[in-house]
């Protein structure tokens, strides 16, 4: 498959070849107007380089009015560093990977835990602990284990996703069985220390009550008393890979209707039009919580669903 800088060079060739227009560090701050008149509301992040005075400087007054120009059209004047695009339809293709799902306990924020996995160099001969069970945690925990991480892949069901790329699943599997990667399946997180995660965990052996003490050891060194099935992991690392969401408030806010259960959102299936009219949706949000199921093979072909939507012309959707 390709790597990040491979992916990142086609993308930009893509752009290149085709002169699309790119606002780069741009927050969408809010939508308004409607179907045929939509108004784009955004605000330039503070380190964008493209932020500049009329001068050429840098720092203009908040009251400072800015005309944008694009290809020639004047739009809206507006504060300095916020900009407004005007523009009959709207297309929705925001992803999932900007919000991590959040394992919600004590610790999570502190800084050597991540929801993003980067490289596994700095961890070589170090512990490191992976939360998750699908494909972002598997591949995580065998990048790490073949840079010379100690690693402990962490995971709250019986088994690996089903989801895994086929692969990938029975490299992870054989490093299990190997013992060359410590699993802990039906195992939650319950907090997160500097150098530890605890963790709980089906019992093994004799069943022990809730409140039996445990004095777990590690390379001779005895830690603090647990509750039984609970265990203190050493971790100099957390890499929690559970997974990622759309973002459902922006949905919201621009009127789309999400089911109550699924977060799936309202919208016609053929043309991908929401409930909303004159915006379209594309990519994993169409999902709601079943991110897995809008992947690279049929979430591709969401552009020209759209685009023969608003050209009126016929388009048989392909299968993957």
């Amino acid at each position: 498959k390709p790597t990040r800088v491979e992916a990142l060079k086609y993308y930009r060739k893509c752009v290149e070849h085709y002169d699309l227009e790119l606002r780069l560090g741009e927050t969408v701050t809010r939508v308004d107007g409607g179907d045929g008149s939509f108004r784009v509301h955004t605000r330039v992040t503070e380190n964008n380089p493209a932020i500049k005075t009329r001068d050429g400087g840098a720092g203009a007054a908040s009251d400072d009015p800015v005309v944008e120009r694009q290809k020639g059209v004047e739009i809206t004047p507006l504060l300095a560093h916020e900009k407004v695009y005007e523009s009959r339809k709207l297309i929705v293709a925001t992803g999932y990977y900007d919000l991590p799902n959040r394992l919600g306990v004590p610790g999570e924020d502190l800084p050597h835990v991540s929801h993003y996995y980067t490289e596994p160099h700095p961890f070589w001969r170090q512990d490191v602990v992976v939360i998750g069970g699908k494909n972002s945690a598997a591949e995580a925990a065998l990048d790490l284990y073949r840079n010379g991480a100690r690693v402990t892949l962490v995971h709250r069901r019986a088994e690996l996703g089903s989801t895994i790329k086929y692969w990938v699943r029975p490299d992870i599997e054989n490093r299990i069985k190997a013992g060359q990667i410590t699993a802990l399946f039906e195992t939650r997180v319950v907090r997160i220390e500097r150098d530890a995660v605890h963790v709980v965990g089906p019992p093994s052996g004799a069943p022990a009550s809730n409140n039996d003490p445990v004095v777990e050891r590690q390379k001779g060194v005895a830690i603090t008393p647990l509750l039984a099935h609970e265990k203190v992991l050493p971790a100099v690392h957390v890499f929690a890979l559970t997974g990622y969401h759309p973002d459902f408030d922006f949905l919201r806010q621009l009127g789309v209707k999400l089911d109550l259960k699924t977060n799936k959102p309202a919208l016609d299936a053929q043309t991908l039009e929401s409930n909303v009219g004159g915006l379209y949706l594309a990519g994993v949000v169409i999902g709601g919580n079943h991110t897995s199921e809008i992947f690279i093979e049929n979430g591709r072909f969401h552009g020209k669903q759209i685009i023969a939507a608003l050209t009126g012309t016929t388009l048989a959707v392909a299968q993957p």
